[in-house]
Parts: structure tokens; sequence; C-alpha cells
């Protein structure tokens, strides 16, 4: 019994001894590529705005109110001072500055924007991993199946799949979210369903290289389930794409969000999303720019991050590519 024990206590130390190395060379790797690891850095730097954004933003007395008007400050630049003499003390902003000014109803713009940023990182990662699993289960169905009898189920996953990639997907989006009611749930939805063909393909072409290796031949062979070997031996082995397309697929769906909120079918008030903002100073573009340029920017540069860091993460999982470098 102390020798069984002594054996998985090894195993266990082993196994948590690979992690770490594992994490540790991801790392090193991530510091090698410098775009990718300046991606990785604006990434996380956005988690935290997000996060703060939140806490700071949320509650019936929020340090930061977004919602709040302010008429008598209305289209107030950047780094401008509250005028103290004409504010109630709870109008007053933090610090007593307006820090990305404010916009037509004097609401703060900085406020607003942390608001947007929990609101973007949400609609990103819940749209994406929507997409992901129907995409890995598609993917993995169509890649497993796809040969003798059943290969009518590749061949209707992979119809499917091309009569999706049909459909103009920002139109379609669009046309769906038009006839639903206004919810940030029912944007989220409609985006990680209309957005599952990318990882359904890269998950098949996976599993098709994957099917013939000795570990899923043993494991038919042992009698275990299909599904089984689908979920629990191949797919482990089919993740590193999958995690590519999804760090990409979280810019393209923080990108559509903020394309729905300008077009105004995507988040309704009094939620605060990039997009809103964007699109509520189109109509002061020559009297307060700051009101384009800002979440233009930020939109800008979380994408870019995203994008740069799933580049990266492609480099790094492919070793191919890896020594090209």
């Amino acid at each position: 019994m102390d020798i069984v024990k002594t054996e998985m206590s090894a195993d266990i130390i082993h196994k948590k001894g690979k992690t770490k190395k594992q994490v540790t060379q991801f790392f090193i790797l991530l510091k090698e590529n410098r775009l990718a690891f300046s991606g990785f850095v604006i990434f996380f730097l956005f988690l935290l705005v997000a996060l703060f954004g939140l806490v700071l933003t949320s509650g019936r007395t929020p340090v930061f109110d977004p919602a709040h008007i302010r008429l008598q400050e209305k289209l107030r630049p950047p780094f401008s001072k509250a005028n103290t003499d004409i504010l109630q003390p709870d109008e007053v902003p933090p610090m007593g500055i307006y820090i990305f000014g404010t916009d037509n109803l004097g609401r703060d713009v900085f406020a607003r924007m942390l608001q947007g940023a929990w609101v973007s990182l949400t609609v990103g990662f819940v749209a994406v991993g929507i997409s992901v699993v129907i995409g890995i289960f598609m993917g993995g169905i169509a890649g497993y199946f796809g040969q003798g009898r059943m290969l009518w189920v590749d061949t209707l996953i992979m119809r499917l799949v091309d009569i999706m990639l049909c459909f103009p997907s920002f139109f379609l989006i669009l046309t769906v979210v038009a006839l639903l009611p206004a919810s940030m749930y029912n944007v989220m939805i409609v985006i990680g369903l209309t957005s599952w063909m990318g990882t359904t393909r890269f998950v098949r072409a996976e599993f098709l290289s994957l099917r013939e290796q000795d570990f899923v031949r043993a494991a038919r062979a042992l009698g275990i389930g299909n599904l089984r070997i689908i979920f629990r031996h191949m797919m482990p082995n089919a993740l590193g794409p999958v995690l590519v397309s999804a760090t990409i697929g979280i810019a393209s769906a923080i990108l559509t969000e903020a394309g729905l909120s300008f077009l105004g079918f995507g988040v309704p008030p009094p939620h605060a999303t990039w997009g809103n903002i964007l699109s509520d100073g189109k109509n002061f573009i020559f009297d307060a720019p700051w009101l384009t340029f800002i979440p233009g920017l930020f939109i800008l540069i979380v994408v870019l991050a995203f994008n740069l860091f799933g580049e990266g993460l492609r480099d790094m999982l492919n070793p191919k590519l890896r020594k090209d470098r």
C-alpha cells in the first residue's frame, strides 16, 4: 500500500514539474516574439482594465458613474476640470477631472469607456466560447466519421459549413439581431452561432490526421466508444489550432459588436459600449473629435493586440514555423 502511494505521489510530482516546464517554455518563446509579447501585454492590461471597470462602474454608488448626466458640462475636452461651482458634490468626477472629456449629455467618457471595456470583453469571450464549443463538436464528429459507411456525416456537416460561409457574416448577424429584442445576451449568442465554421474546419483537419495514429487504433482495439475516443483521446491533441482561432476570433467578435453598436443594433442602453460611444460622437466630430478618436483608437489597439497574440500562438504551437524564425 505504501509503495502504491509513493508511486502515485511521484507521478503527481512528475506531472507538476512537466506542466511548470511547459509554462516556462511558453513564456520564453513568447518573449522571443516581440509582436506577440506586445499583444499579450496589451491583452493582459485590457483584462485588468475591464475587471476594474466592472468594479468601479457598477453598484448603486459607483466610483465612476457612466450614466450620470450633467448637461451644464457637455462636450468638455479631455483633462478639463469640473466646474464645482455649478455641480452638486455627487456630480463631481473623481479627482475633479474629466480624463477623456464629456459627451453631448455631459456624461463622463472615461467612465463609459471603463464600462465598455467590460462589455467588449464579455461579448468577445462568450461569443467565442459558443463558437468554439460548436466548432469542436461539429469538427470532431466530421473528422472522425469522415470515412467508410459514415462518410455521409462528414459530407453533411461540411456542406452545412459551406452554406453558412456563403452568407456575408456581418449582414447575417445584422439581420438576426434586428429581428430579436435588443439585449447583450442576444448579441453574444448570435455572434457565437454565426462564427463556428472556421473552428469546425480546423478541428476536422486535425482529426483527419489524428484518426490514423497508433493511439487511436489502440483505443478502438480495446473497445473504447467513439465519443470517448473523440473527446477524451483525440480532442486534447487538436486544440492547438483552436486556441489560435479562438484568440483571433475574440478580436473579430469585439469588432463585430462595435460595428453593431455603431449602427444601433448592438448592446442597448444603459450599457455603454465602445461602439455606441463612437456612434454618439459621429455627430460632433468637428466640435468634439475626442468622442470619435478615443473609442476608435482603443478598438484599434485591442483588436490589433489579440491578432498579434494569436499570430504568436500559431508560431509557438507550430515547430516548423518556429524553426523558420
